[in-house]
């Protein structure tokens, strides 16, 4: 509720005036509906494919311990490395998606210079990253769920797509809404992946809450600004889990 220096010592009293002034900037509105946009998909993706992924690997099939190695190393890939990684993939000329669509005869996409796919970028590696712990975490889950119940519904002719969606779903609902808070709150702090692969761009379509207040604070030296700027993201994050705690933990069965 302070101006501040550029050492970020307080010098006047502003009031709500720093909120204010970050409410009716249209940058800062743009940079908060960049971040629900990839919160929202970051979230949806990990949660499904994890889902997906844990059901698949828990079933009883030749070489299904390679794949569960494969599905969870993400968990010892460090936040540079994978920047690194999917820098080269991403890369217009020597990238994995540039040689398939020569290969295919395709336009080239410049996965890190248009907005729309920079952003896509940024969602597809988080990702990538988040998908090992919450793969074996719904693993877990879904190997705790006893087979008798499986038995039995095979029993009575229930096919593997229903036993997974009024069975498997159900049995592990607490660890799916666990996972489901856990990926929605790491979402709004996302931070490494995107200074190191966009840097907030192209044209601040990837500037997300906590880049922004990274900059604000040690590139601009707008200490207030960008404390004001936390102080909303914490409201958010808090505002976002309360929603998730009043309506999706009553589809959760204990």
């Amino acid at each position: 509720m302070f101006l501040t220096n550029t050492l970020g010592k307080t010098t006047v009293f502003n009031g709500l005036g720093n909120y204010t002034d970050l409410l009716g900037s249209p940058e800062y509105i743009a940079s908060l509906g960049s971040t629900l946009v990839y919160v929202f998909a970051v979230t949806v993706l990990t949660v499904g494919i994890g889902l997906l992924l844990a059901n698949l690997a828990s079933k009883r099939l030749p070489g299904i311990g390679i794949f569960r190695t494969l599905y969870s190393v993400t968990m010892g890939v460090s936040v540079s490395v994978a920047a690194i990684f999917w820098l080269f993939i991403f890369n217009p000329s020597t990238g994995f998606f540039a040689l398939l669509s020569n290969l295919l005869g395709l336009p080239v996409i410049n996965w890190l210079t248009d907005p729309t796919m920079a952003m896509w970028a940024v969602i597809i590696t988080t990702v990538w990253m988040n998908l090992g712990f919450t793969f074996l975490i719904l693993l877990g889950a879904i190997s705790a769920v006893p087979t008798t119940l499986y038995e039995a519904a095979s029993i009575e002719g229930a096919s593997e797509r229903r036993q997974f969606f009024k069975i498997t779903v159900p049995m592990i609902s607490p660890t799916l809404f666990f996972v489901s808070t856990i990926t929605l709150i790491e979402g709004f702090k996302s931070f490494g992946l995107i200074d190191l692969i966009t840097k907030g761009g192209p044209t601040n379509s990837t500037n997300m809450l906590v880049y922004r207040i990274y900059k604000d604070a040690f590139y601009s030296g707008n200490y207030a600004q960008a404390s004001s700027e936390a102080i909303i993201l914490t409201v958010i994050i808090a505002f976002f889990t309360f929603l998730q705690f009043k309506f999706l933990e009553k589809r959760v069965n204990y």
